[in-house]
């Protein structure tokens, strides 16, 4: 009889850089528990990840300056 034997792929977790098992398994994925998904959401939620931008003055319209 053939045993086979599962590699199972390990990455980073985002949030607490631990390791966390990428499988199907693991409901918390690409995290390692609930606790990370959740830090993880509530910095999304609360704009923690947003992008610096500069804001135009007031006489100059948003977007393209091609398109106007």
């Amino acid at each position: 009889m053939e045993s086979t034997t599962v590699k199972v792929k390990i990455v980073r977790c985002p949030a607490c850089g631990g390791d966390s098992i990428f499988a199907s398994s693991n409901l918390y994925r690409p995290f390692c528990c609930e606790r990370c998904k959740n830090m993880d959401l509530g910095a999304w939620a609360s704009e923690s990840f947003r992008l610096p931008t500069e804001t135009p003055p007031d006489d100059q319209p948003y977007g393209d300056a091609r398109l106007q």
